[in-house]
């Protein structure tokens, strides 16, 4: 059965009025201390950054350095790598939390004990959408490449928008930027209800399919969810606006009853707006046609694989459009987006022992997948795009709860793989219990019930040893997860000694089964 949900999200009426929600007044942050716990995410960075430009005097925690911290700290914003009591300032008048933090984190028992109010992520997020154009990227998968996109485009259309991005796309410059415009561009995750916080104006809902049942109890639930963020633009007098797929099965659920103006996206005729991909012919990526009934607005050749990252980048085009960003403009600078981190991203090649002349080298790619469709989408892309001899996938099951709740679709989902490897499930969020209910051997089992060639193997040092010892010239692998397999992808490429011995320290425990 799955687990109870969690209590909802805390809305962000509860510390901003309704009215000044409706008169569009902007958060006053001037003069205000800000201190933001996990600081180091793209997310939370992403906050200080802009709350700093409201002129709020900003401070921040995390437990280990990196580029962000190093940036965060050039821009004047203090920043402690440890999360202790003693970690939060002395004269502080708002706290916010990264969704990772935990309510008994040492933090914010001394805000609580101090009196200091403490909002979450998201409320922070939706509070500084206030007064502002707020664009909210939704749904189940591709919320990070559009919202990519779509501030690739409004930068290099002029359109100067601030945006936060859940992954680093050095293109636009990392995972958030600060602009001069009033727009601002964010992902509206939908884990436990954190979405019913913001304040678009704006918003496309991708798709809508199931996952974190960790949280939620049933699909409905979902749905309900989704209903509830539509809910919250504005009405089309007032300007506000939703795309969503057509194709959606429970299209007409989320948007029963709204007082925005409603538009459709996707491969079918039918659609408001309709997407149609012609054949890669001559190499350069295929082309993308944008249809607005049956006259193509814009088209650009998409330098990404994929039906998936077609629909996002049309997806993207379309609220840029909104925006007031020109059509031929929205195409040319869609042509010219180079991707982001862990999305079907070009590691490099892996060196192999006695190559001979001719040989085709063996590609590595990484992408962040971790949810069934995601997958699916993506190996049918690679298989399309590199044709490889073979399509190997080291896949990370990312918590236990979603590996136990979608087992069966998830050993659908590799079909186009011909060797699948599955180290241990990466663990995070769930119970303990809920992390003694499913191995990686489950899913493996699966698998070869379909008399699918797969194994579970287990360091990733293991795992990088197999790799070595069975890959062939033509060979495409790809390492797949929301975790840290990633760095199996960087240790093939560079095959040092070094590299190896530097993953290591991040590994996770094996888990006692």
């Amino acid at each position: 059965m799955p687990a109870r949900p969690l209590p909802a999200a805390e809305p962000v009426e509860e510390l901003t009025s309704r009215t000044d929600a409706a008169q569009g007044k902007r958060t006053d942050l001037a003069g205000m201390r800000v201190h933001f716990v996990g600081v180091g995410g793209c997310g939370m960075s992403g906050l200080a950054r802009i709350a700093q430009s409201l002129d709020a005097k900003c401070s921040g925690s995390d437990l280990q350095g990196g580029a962000a911290i190093d940036a965060l700290t050039a821009s004047g914003i203090d920043v402690v790598l440890r999360q202790t009591e003693d970690s939060l300032p002395d004269k502080c008048d708002l706290v916010v939390a990264s969704a990772a933090i935990k309510d008994d984190h040492p933090e914010l028992l001394a805000a609580a004990h101090r009196g200091v109010p403490v909002l979450s992520y998201s409320a922070m997020l939706g509070k500084l959408m206030l007064g502002r154009v707020g664009v909210a990227v939704a749904g189940t998968h591709g919320k990070s490449s559009t919202t990519s996109m779509l501030s690739h485009v409004l930068i290099e259309t002029g359109l100067d928008p601030s945006f936060i991005v859940g992954a680093n796309c050095d293109q636009i410059g990392g995972g958030s930027r600060v602009g001069a415009s009033d727009l601002l561009v964010a992902e509206a995750c939908e884990f436990a209800r954190s979405f019913h916080n913001l304040h678009p104006t704006h918003a496309v809902i991708l798709n809508v399919e199931e996952d974190h049942l960790d949280y939620y109890a049933h699909m409905q639930e979902i749905i309900e969810s989704f209903a509830t963020f539509a809910r919250r633009l504005p009405a089309a007098a007032d300007g506000g606006y939703l795309l969503i797929r057509h194709e959606s099965p429970h299209r007409l659920a989320v948007t029963a009853g709204l007082d925005c103006k409603i538009e459709t996206i996707g491969f079918a005729p039918q659609a408001d707006y309709c997407v149609e991909i012609a054949r890669d012919e001559g190499g350069g990526g295929p082309r993308v046609f944008l249809y607005l009934k049956d006259e193509v607005v814009t088209t650009w050749r998409s330098p990404m694989p994929g039906e998936h990252m077609a629909y996002n980048a049309a997806a993207a085009a379309v609220l840029a459009h909104r925006q007031g960003a020109d059509w031929d403009d929205i195409g040319r600078a869609l042509g010219r987006f180079r991707g982001l981190d862990r999305r079907m991203q070009l590691i490099g090649q892996m060196p192999l022992p006695d190559v001979r002349q001719g040989d085709e080298p063996v590609t590595i790619v990484d992408d962040y997948g971790h949810h069934p469709t995601e997958v699916d989408t993506t190996l049918r892309a690679l298989r399309h795009h590199y044709n490889p001899k073979r399509l190997i996938c080291v896949f990370q099951p990312h918590q236990h709860s979603r590996t136990r709740f979608l087992l069966d679709e998830f050993a659908q989902s590799f079909s186009q793989a011909d060797v699948v490897i599955v180290p241990d499930i990466y663990f995070v969020r769930d119970s303990e219990n809920e992390r003694h209910a499913v191995r990686s051997a489950d899913l493996v089992d699966r698998l070869r019930q379909r008399e699918q060639r797969a194994m579970h193997l287990y360091p990733f040092a293991a795992i990088i040893e197999q790799l070595q010892l069975i890959a062939k010239p033509g060979d495409l692998i790809v390492t797949m997860g929301a975790g840290d397999v990633w760095q199996v992808a960087e240790a093939l490429v560079e095959r040092t000694p070094e590299v190896r011995a530097s993953i290591a320290p991040a590994l996770p425990e094996r888990i006692a089964v």
